[in-house]
């Protein structure tokens, strides 16, 4: 299966809390983009809910969501950790099930009610999947990345031109020339040249850079 062009992100943090039987679950979503940053917020909910009986924990990461963690922190075996990781990856909130770079933690107050394997399964996946309702989201491409070279006195001109035709602006860096390093779709590198061609008068081309995944 080839690898995905483009997959959905969470565009800031998330947070929603449910109470089920006098047990509080608070869903808290952020965007990561390593395992480490995933930890680190565990570990930051964690210290923001010391007293908490339980902070289940989730996690995927990549276009492909090839790295998937959960844990149960202490709930039976099942009824936490992979509810929630299963309301993150089958959540489509901008169509496709491609949310990625996402981590959940959710922290429970026990009530003093049991609620059996059935309903923590049913507690910590809704907790999930109505944080999600309340989000909002962003899309990441994979994008095609080119360097423009332009007199520092044309930067400003240049570079609204690129933006108004459609294309990103990863950044410009200012040397003995002005260096624009543009993003665009596949495919597009020459219409990003005929629209320098054009803006220049011929002066300026794109110099290919690699590629790299933006927020579109």
């Amino acid at each position: 299966m080839p690898s995905p062009d483009a997959y959905t992100v969470l565009a800031r943090p998330a947070q929603h809390e449910i109470e089920i039987r006098r047990s509080r679950f608070i869903a808290c979503l952020r965007r990561v983009e390593s395992e480490d940053e995933a930890r680190a917020f565990f570990a930051e909910i964690a210290a923001a809910y010391p007293d908490a009986r339980h902070r289940c924990t989730a996690f995927a990461l990549g276009p492909e969501r090839r790295v998937q963690r959960s844990n149960d922190d202490g709930e039976p075996s099942g009824t936490a950790g992979r509810p929630m990781l299963e309301a993150l990856t089958l959540a489509s909130p901008l169509g496709e099930p491609d949310l990625s770079d996402v981590a959940a933690v959710v922290v429970r107050y026990f009530g003093g009610v049991l609620l059996g394997a059935g309903g923590l399964t049913r507690a910590y996946s809704s907790a999930v999947s109505e944080a999600l309702e309340t989000a909002t989201f962003a899309t990441r491409a994979r994008r095609e990345l080119f360097a423009v070279s332009v007199p520092h006195a044309n930067a400003g001109h240049v570079e609204a031109e690129i933006r108004r035709a459609g294309f990103a602006v990863a950044g410009t860096d200012y040397e003995a020339q002005a260096v624009i390093h543009v993003a665009a779709a596949a495919g597009a590198g020459e219409d990003l040249a005929r629209l320098l061609a054009s803006v220049t008068r011929g002066e300026a081309e794109p110099t290919p850079e690699g590629e790299a995944w933006i927020d579109v």
